[in-house]
């Protein structure tokens, strides 16, 4: 892929939150010529995750919110995780989409793991937390799964914010909005591993 797409998934309960208004100004930085496609879990909710790791009946999605976030997954140089802090880790949506690449990396014919190699994944997460050493989780989870999928990782932009537009009064996070994409995203490597 020479051309840079940057598919953002939305993982908040709320529309228009905190974490999406982070997002987008980050997301205002990009240069004209990259492409961005949004996408709602609320909106493109997945059905409950079902492990079907042993069983032989791994078949592609052929339609519906499975199918729709399959394909953009796949046609992204660039995925950004925009999910607000619960419980001091993703949102429920969006732990659902990426337990549903358990299930993408057994389909016959897609060689998930292989096409995402390579590529970056991001975060973007508003808490309601003065410390955000609180948001480590979360920002494990995604670095241990880019990590696991051979990919980038270009860390987690984190703001502050509670109430409906909180996060545009966080003059910090809006600062480091403006050059989070621009910077180089390492190869993820899980903690116990040395170069």
């Amino acid at each position: 892929m020479s051309t840079r797409r940057f598919l953002f998934v939305l993982g908040s309960a709320r529309s228009e939150g905190n974490t999406e208004l982070l997002a987008r100004r980050a997301a205002e930085q990009l240069p004209a010529d990259v492409e961005q496609e949004w996408l709602d879990l609320t909106e493109h909710p997945l059905p409950d995750f079902e492990d079907l790791r042993h069983d032989e009946d791994h078949v592609r999605p052929s339609g519906g919110s499975a199918a729709l976030l399959l394909d953009a997954t796949l046609a992204a140089t660039d995925i950004v995780i925009a999910s607000p802090l619960y419980w001091y880790t993703l949102s429920g949506q969006t732990k659902r989409y990426l337990d549903y690449w358990s299930g993408w990396l057994r389909t016959p014919g897609l060689d998930f793991k292989a096409t995402l190699a390579g590529r970056t994944l991001w975060g973007v997460s508003a808490l309601a937390h003065e410390e955000e050493v609180v948001a480590e989780p979360l920002i494990g989870a995604l670095h241990n799964s880019a990590a696991y999928m051979g990919m980038r990782f270009g860390g987690v932009l984190l703001g502050n914010g509670s109430k409906p537009g909180d996060v545009l009064k966080d003059t910090e996070a809006l600062t480091r909005a403006k050059t989070f994409f621009a910077q180089e995203a390492p190869l993820a490597r899980f903690p116990y591993e040395t170069e």
